[in-house]
């Protein structure tokens, strides 16, 4: 494989990685004033993304993949709410632990390292064609 050619799957292998980490994200966010709807039943659970080194066998190319998607087990945070369906006897509700904070700070890292993947990738594609132009 060409190294023009492998700097155009590494840069995807990075965009379809930081895409996943969006989705993520925004799961995240769209669910983070999620509570439970009935007295001890958990809201949403924040999802962490991580990545992990994938090597190429036919190019030898170290690109990224996600290796997993899991489960946030920090504790939920309570809230005072006696008048909620999920109450439980003295009125607290449990609420999402997702901070919505940290969350954007994640989707910009992620966008940030998407734009920094499709840099390359544009590079890439724009070296290749000033060779096909050096040789006609």
């Amino acid at each position: 494989m060409d190294s023009l050619k492998s700097i155009s799957a590494i840069a995807a292998s990075g965009m379809r990685a930081q895409g996943e980490r969006l989705k993520v994200v925004s799961e995240n966010v769209a669910n983070a004033n999620s509570t439970g709807t009935s007295p001890g039943e958990e809201p949403y659970r924040r999802k962490i993304i991580s990545f992990e080194e994938m090597v190429d066998r036919e190019s030898g190319n170290s690109m990224v993949e996600v290796s997993g998607i899991r489960r946030d087990d920090t504790d939920f945070e309570l809230r005072y709410d006696p008048a909620h369906p999920a109450a439980d006897q003295d009125g607290f509700i449990k609420v999402s632990n997702v901070k919505t904070i940290l969350e954007m700070s994640n989707m910009r890292e992620a966008s940030r390292s998407y734009q920094a993947n499709l840099n390359m990738f544009e590079t890439g594609r724009n070296m290749r064609s000033q060779l096909l132009d050096l040789l006609k």
